[in-house]
């Protein structure tokens, strides 16, 4: 009578595992007279034996079949080994979140930073393109500086002198947001009438300003001449008085203001806005 494994069923002449073919440890009857099948119910388990597979000792290759030589290194030797499961054990193990996250830290800490530049004010948002404030047009000139004068302390010096004229209903506080947005406007203008220029149309409400009635924008008239100022508090005095000559700042019913000074070959372009 004739054996057979019951793994990969190659027949034997005798009952004497393991199967040299795949190393199962376990074989049957190769003729099973009718009647006496083995019945095995769907929630029992049957033990098939010891497995043994055969292992590469050079490389830890694992092979069903003493068949060498070693399909991943070559080695010509196969060693007979009994068959664990332990590798699967610890791949079903679930790595921690650290671990998960390990090969991501330089792009989280990178994260990490540029929100923390963003949060800080460090980096404006407006260097995002669709976020933040709009840029000010280019424009030539200087908006900052001109002929040793600070253009942006003079804008702060021009809302005291208006603000000292005003009656105590009638104050209205400096919005940096306004000023920002008289800039844009201000900036356009020269643009315009230097460069021919096509800025794009902007309202307060793209410069984070909500205001509840139409804003009030104008730009002062005459163009003051920079050479005609030693400083700050001279040049301040004449912006605020051609500001309220030429009835740009509209009623008392505004709660803010902002400024803006910019000069081209010692022109100086003044632009007001209120809300």
């Amino acid at each position: 009578m004739k054996w057979r494994c019951t793994w990969c069923g190659k027949p034997h002449a005798e009952n004497d595992p393991p199967c040299d073919n795949c190393g199962h440890n376990t074989f049957e009857e190769a003729v099973v007279r009718e009647g006496d099948e083995p019945t095995v119910s769907p929630t029992e388990t049957v033990d098939t034996g010891t497995t043994y597979v055969w292992q590469c000792p050079n490389c830890g290759r694992q092979h069903v079949r003493n068949n060498p030589p070693c399909s991943r290194c070559g080695n010509p030797d196969l060693k007979k080994t009994e068959q664990t499961y332990d590798d699967v054990a610890r791949d079903l193990e679930t790595p921690s979140w650290l671990e998960v996250a390990r090969p991501y830290a330089p792009i989280l800490v990178v994260f990490a930073v540029v929100a923390a530049l963003f949060a800080t004010g460090i980096v404006p948002l407006s260097i995002i393109p669709g976020v933040g404030a709009p840029s000010p047009p280019d424009a030539p000139g200087e908006g900052t500086e001109a002929a040793g004068i600070d253009l942006e302390a003079t804008e702060r010096e021009v809302h005291e002198r208006l603000e000292a004229d005003r009656a105590a209903d009638e104050s209205r506080t400096y919005d940096n947001d306004l000023a920002a947005y008289a800039e844009y406007l201000n900036r356009a203008l020269v643009a315009i009438e230097y460069d021919d220029a096509s800025p794009a149309q902007v309202t307060p409400s793209d410069f984070g300003v909500d205001c509840q009635r139409d804003p009030i924008v104008g730009q002062a008239e005459p163009t003051l001449t920079l050479s005609d100022y030693d400083d700050e508090a001279a040049l301040a005095d004449a912006v605020a008085d051609a500001l309220q000559s030429s009835d740009s700042l509209g009623g008392a019913d505004r709660t803010a203001e902002g400024i803006d000074i910019h000069v081209v070959d010692e022109s100086v372009y003044v632009f007001y806005a209120a809300c």
